[in-house]
């Protein structure tokens, strides 16, 4: 398995860039920064292009997805592109009936709930994945040297989604399932894991530089049931992108009692949400790991000496690892003022790595 030759991380484009030296465990020339949902609604650009299309529609359009995948990087400054898309385009592309409804999130029309429904799952393809890589392709031909991120859900959260139906405060219906009916789970998760790792594979092979795993519901498992029945899943998606040489990192919410079991599952870098400092995570996780992570995003807001104040102390914390990507502990709020952004970014860029 190779990138090919044109590729950004292979022709010298984005290799040597300071979140590919970061995530690699190297000291970059300039301290990387990106946002996690840095292209989204917090920019009026954003707003004014998405005007009439929904969600889904935006995600499947190539030339949309692009360019609001550039937008933050042209704004901001930041040192690499997210793919703009949604961790359900895999099941909408399979022909999942999945929609996202304002205000709610994912909606399925079905949900999965037996060993049927699970055998009824359709396959998804290389054919129904072009849109993507056309997307992706559009956008790194434009990013030059700034790297493009490629993201994916993680099975467990994928899951969820579809057990439930929409989103779920507590996840009751997928932690029954993996105890109640562990055969389901466990083909579910497969099934899961089979579509991020494709969707992933796809992103990475068209340009993108690195991916991450996105587990935002992690965080309401225990330790056992995620090395038992989450964590298996999540490194059976990764295999599908391992070895082609993208630094892979996977980022939960909720999930500083996991971080270790994260990184087993074969990442080279693991997302810290606001809620464990830095330096602690870098503890836990034996000195031994690139961090991404983590400003929170309720101080987005508050008075600028104060913000300065929990940045400079995120760098600090940082610091401490082998490697650091500064990022927020989750994704930028819809109501955040993007001149704040800005300037973190500029901040951050000012203090010597």
């Amino acid at each position: 398995m190779d990138l090919g030759a044109s590729h950004p991380l292979v022709d010298g484009r984005t290799s040597g860039s300071a979140l590919i030296s970061a995530y690699r465990g190297q000291t970059p020339q300039r301290r990387p920064v990106w946002f996690m949902r840095q292209a989204g609604r917090s920019l009026p650009e954003y707003r004014a292009l998405r005007e009439g299309t929904n969600m889904l529609e935006s995600c499947l359009d190539p030339a949309m997805a692009s360019e609001i995948t550039l937008q933050p990087v042209r704004r901001h400054d930041v040192d690499a592109g997210i793919f703009f898309s949604d961790i359900v385009i895999p099941l909408k592309l399979a022909g999942v009936d999945v929609d996202i409804v304002p205000g709610v999130g994912p909606v399925l029309g079905s949900p999965v709930r037996s060993a049927a429904d699970v055998a009824a799952l359709p396959t998804l393809t290389e054919e129904a994945l072009e849109p993507i890589r056309q997307a992706v392709a559009l956008t790194v031909a434009e990013l030059g040297t700034t790297p493009l991120i490629g993201f994916a859900g993680a099975p467990f959260t994928l899951a969820a989604y579809m057990v439930e139906g929409k989103p779920s405060r507590d996840h009751l219906g997928p932690r029954t399932m993996m105890h109640a009916d562990p055969e389901t789970w466990a083909a579910l998760t497969a099934w899961a894991a089979d579509a991020s790792g494709a969707f992933l594979r796809a992103q990475l092979e068209a340009g993108a530089s690195a991916a991450q795993l996105f587990d935002s519901w992690a965080g309401s498992l225990g330790l056992v049931d995620y090395r038992t029945h989450v964590a298996p899943a999540s490194r059976r998606a990764l295999d599908h992108v391992r070895g082609l040489g993208a630094p892979l990192i996977h980022f939960g919410t909720g999930t500083s009692e996991l971080l270790v079991a994260m990184h087993e599952v074969g990442v080279d870098v693991i997302g810290v949400d606001y809620r464990l400092p830095l330096d602690e995570a870098n503890r836990r996780l034996g000195g031994a790991v690139p961090l991404q992570g983590n400003i929170d995003p309720a101080l987005l807001p508050a008075p600028w000496p104060v913000l300065e104040r929990h940045v400079r102390e995120v760098l600090a914390a940082g610091a401490s690892a082998p490697g650091h990507v500064v990022n927020l502990g989750h994704g930028v709020p819809p109501d955040t003022d993007p001149d704040v952004l800005t300037r973190i970014v500029e901040l951050i860029h000012s203090v010597e790595p």
